[in-house]
């Protein structure tokens, strides 16, 4: 009697423990099936299939959209939907970095939510927002001396340590002319986010390491459009020097003088568009 209790109760465990393994097996193969799907789909139609879906939208204070209000014009170009994903992308991204003041400088809110908001404007096409490579924000008041090349810079982004770091006066510089192609905070974080896009594998990761590939073809085999670029002065110099400042410097050039950029390189321009996934604000 107790033999064929244990074997009853042996089997009722036993059934649960398959039933448990088959059900987490389907959802590994719904989960590949909705991936491969997906990849698919970015394969046709060079874009996610889906960016903006959370769940729940965190909130930002009042001052802080007043900052954005104030501050941030390309917030002020979103429809009241993007308006409030930006927000919770903003929120989100304050939480989520460690700011940290150098030199006696101390962090305000509106050097957080300026800086982030920086951040989450050239991420806001891609679904995963974060930049993972970046831990910390270091903000000194102006130019630094750094260690790396015994010289003073503006900014820098330290992919080992995980860090960027700006000069707070030149950052607002950057935003004080909005039209001059020259923005400290949208270049180096242009760099933290081609360096985690070739770590991480991600569908906007991919895209935009994928789209940069393509457009590093479409130069490479176009010697005449590669003199056009250079003759036309349109992008500083400093582009030229690498491809990570080549794309550094062509983003901020995307976001600063939109239609000049596509008046001038409509193929170039449609590239970063497509690295960027920039689907809004008349871009």
């Amino acid at each position: 009697m107790i033999f064929e209790i244990v074997i009853e109760q042996f089997s009722t465990g036993g059934k649960l423990i398959i039933g448990i393994f088959f059900a987490a097996l389907c959802l590994m193969l719904i989960s590949f099936t909705l991936k491969m799907a997906e990849i698919g789909y970015m394969i046709r139609r060079r874009k996610p299939f889906y960016v903006h879906m959370p769940l729940f939208l965190k909130h930002l204070d009042n001052d802080h959209i007043s900052i954005l209000v104030d501050k941030f014009s390309f917030y002020n170009k979103l429809d009241s939907r993007y308006k409030r994903y930006f927000e919770h992308r903003v929120a989100s991204f304050m939480k989520d970095k460690k700011f940290a003041g150098r030199d006696g400088l101390e962090v305000s809110d509106e050097m957080k939510v300026l800086i982030s908001a920086t951040a989450v404007m050239l991420t806001f096409g891609f679904r995963d927002f974060y930049i993972g490579l970046i831990t910390n924000i270091f903000i000194y008041p102006e130019a630094f001396y750094s260690t790396t090349n015994d010289a003073y810079h503006k900014g820098e982004f330290n992919p080992r340590l995980q860090t960027l770091v700006l000069s707070w006066e030149d950052f607002e510089k950057g935003y004080d002319i909005d039209d001059d192609n020259l923005n400290l905070g949208i270049h180096e974080f242009a760099h933290a986010i081609h360096l985690n896009s070739i770590k991480e594998r991600d569908v906007s990761s991919t895209l935009f390491s994928d789209s940069f590939k393509e457009l590093t073809v479409l130069l490479s085999n176009e010697e005449s459009l590669r003199k056009d670029l250079i003759a036309s002065e349109y992008f500083r110099d400093y582009a030229y020097k690498n491809q990570f400042e080549f794309v550094a410097v062509i983003i901020e050039t995307f976001i600063e003088t939109p239609d000049e950029f596509r008046s001038q390189f409509p193929r170039v321009y449609h590239k970063t568009k497509q690295m960027l996934n920039f689907n809004f604000a008349g871009y």
